[in-house]
């Protein structure tokens, strides 16, 4: 399955202009929730996950007795989109010097719980399938289920690479259209153990 559920993080900092004016965190975060809503994202979507304050010259301020050393506040976001061209829209419009980093943080898919049950559905009438063809070799058949033994899932689904879907035009292919590449597709694989009775 494609994921439908991207979950990106992204960090903002403060930072100071060339000619010394400081751009406050306020600002950059205004900015940056007005740039997450013009992409059609909603309050649901986007989640404060810390804040940060840093003084980059500590030793200095304190060697020199600064009395107001400037201290860059910093804020990280998670936010969750459905596709890559809205992650990439997001990106267009994102502050290069506010944005520290920003990277895929996990991706998943909407229905996973409705494809689980389907899966392990589908992996106990399998098993009795194989269980019937199994007791035939020893001239005998298959009774009531015993026991069912559903193991949890351990750590996340598979959390697939990014591809940019975007390519670089040279002269040669200028007239070329742009790749469409989406995210990997995520493999699942979940176990049922069943015990059936012979009769």
């Amino acid at each position: 399955i494609v994921p439908d559920e991207i979950y990106v993080q992204v960090e903002l900092k403060e930072y100071t202009k060339k000619n010394g004016d400081k751009i406050d965190i306020t600002f950059i975060k205004n900015n940056f929730l007005a740039a997450c809503k013009s992409i059609g994202l909603t309050d649901k979507d986007v989640t404060v996950q810390g804040y940060q304050g840093y003084d980059q010259n500590y030793w200095w301020n304190r060697k020199n007795k600064k009395q107001n050393p400037d201290m860059k506040a910093s804020v990280t976001y998670w936010i969750k989109v459905s596709k890559v061209d809205m992650l990439d829209a997001l990106v267009e419009k994102m502050d290069d010097e506010a944005t520290q980093n920003f990277f895929i943080a996990k991706t998943s898919y909407s229905k996973m719980d409705e494809i689980k049950k389907d899966m392990k559905i589908a992996a106990v009438k399998a098993a009795k399938a194989k269980a019937i063809y199994l007791a035939e070799a020893l001239d005998t058949q298959v009774g009531e289920a015993i026991t069912i033994n559903d193991p949890n899932e351990i750590g996340d689904y598979p959390r697939p690479m990014m591809y940019a879907n975007t390519l670089m035009k040279s002269a040669a292919d200028s007239e070329a259209p742009p790749m469409d590449v989406d995210f990997k597709k995520i493999k699942l694989q979940f176990e049922v153990t069943v015990v059936f009775a012979l009769k």
